[in-house]
């Protein structure tokens, strides 16, 4: 997470917080920065103030820890393989081994995250130099979270560690600068690739509040909603997270109407939230709706189309109130999806993982459900 919380005692802060002259580490108040001072940020507020003060200090520290879960967590595929940027197996400069979290396959897609990070760093840079404008801006973009050969969006802890780099690069940037709002946004998707959902919410509750000081646009406000609802989702704030997606999908109907990816999107993490209280029939009724659209204006291998397949039939085979051909409709739609996804994602990816599992369950729900029909006797 990023410096939200008093250094002393923990409690939620206000961005104009008093901060420590030297190395700008915030407090609550001058009582709890005396506090703290005392109990050895004396030592520390130097080296703090050296490495670039509380926030970049803190960026850097976190993106090392991140860099090392990831090589560590892609240490059995990376084995024996070279960086396709750099051309080695270690970093020459921080000896880090190699990652690959995106949808390449075979001997391609691997590299360390600091080449990764330095590739995009340039493209950027670039970018800034010669003043592109915003499309080739948010192209180059792009290279912070997607993978240069497959196109995919790199997941779990790689995407982890490149939200940390983004972030790292942009923090001392002043908050109304455009490419350090992406980056805030970057660093909290990437904590929810890697499952840390208490930081990537306190993450996303600082980007909000930022975005609505800043008067932000509707769609960047709208963005960061989204997000937040599923922190609340994956943390099981059910209630929370179903306002939440409900209002969004709202306001991407009247802000992109009904055929754009962004409301699509809305669209199907309103469906999950909806399953995950237990309302399927509304859940199945929207996703009916909403699935052609997505298969005929994303295409059948688009992630989200196949995202919102997945909990469609996940809404059929958990419906209490379900029949057997739902069952079965559940099970041929999953098996569809899953074809496609690992011919797209590849078997690596989590969404192909996990919607095997849920094949698995369903063909189980499905056997029992024939069973029971089954007439005495009967073959």
């Amino acid at each position: 997470m990023i410096l939200t919380t008093c250094a002393a005692c923990a409690a939620p802060l206000a961005h104009d917080a008093p901060r420590c002259v030297r190395c700008k580490l915030r407090y609550c108040n001058a009582t709890c920065q005396h506090d703290h001072w005392r109990r050895g940020h004396k030592q520390m507020c130097k080296k703090i103030h050296r490495g670039g003060n509380a926030e970049q200090y803190h960026a850097d520290k976190k993106y090392k820890e991140a860099v090392a879960e990831a090589v560590e967590a892609c240490a059995d595929d990376t084995k024996g393989q070279t960086c396709y940027i750099c051309t080695q197996a270690l970093h020459w400069k921080t000896k880090e081994g190699l990652v690959r979290g995106c949808s390449c396959r075979g001997t391609a897609g691997f590299a360390h995250v600091s080449c990764l990070a330095e590739q995009a760093k340039i493209l950027m840079d670039e970018a800034e130099e010669n003043n592109l404008d915003a499309k080739a801006l948010n192209e180059r973009f792009e290279r912070w979270y997607t993978c240069s050969l497959c196109e995919q969006r790199y997941h779990g802890v790689v995407m982890n560690a490149l939200g940390w780099a983004c972030w790292k690069k942009y923090v001392g940037r002043p908050e109304t600068d455009q490419l350090r709002q992406i980056a805030i946004s970057i660093l909290g998707n990437g904590l929810q690739n890697a499952e840390q959902y208490e930081e990537a919410l306190s993450v996303q509750e600082a980007e909000l509040s930022m975005l609505r000081r800043l008067c932000a646009s509707e769609q960047s406000l709208l963005d960061t909603q989204s997000n937040l609802a599923i922190s609340y989702l994956q943390l099981e704030r059910l209630e929370q997270a179903v306002n939440a997606f409900r209002g969004v999908y709202s306001g991407r109907l009247k802000l992109d109407g009904e055929e754009h990816e962004n409301t699509l999107i809305a669209a199907n993490n309103y469906a999950d939230s909806l399953n995950g209280l237990k309302r399927f029939k509304e859940a199945k009724s929207l996703l009916r709706k909403t699935m052609p659209v997505a298969r005929r204006v994303l295409g059948e291998g688009n992630e989200h189309t196949l995202k919102m397949r997945w909990v469609y039939a996940r809404a059929l085979y958990s419906d209490p109130d379900a029949t057997l051909d739902d069952v079965r409709e559940s099970v041929e739609t999953l098996e569809d999806a899953e074809r496609i996804a690992r011919r797209v994602l590849g078997g690596a990816h989590p969404i192909t993982k996990e919607m095997g599992n849920d094949l698995g369950t369903t063909r189980a729900v499905l056997l029992r459900a024939c069973e029971t029909l089954s007439p005495p006797g009967s073959a």
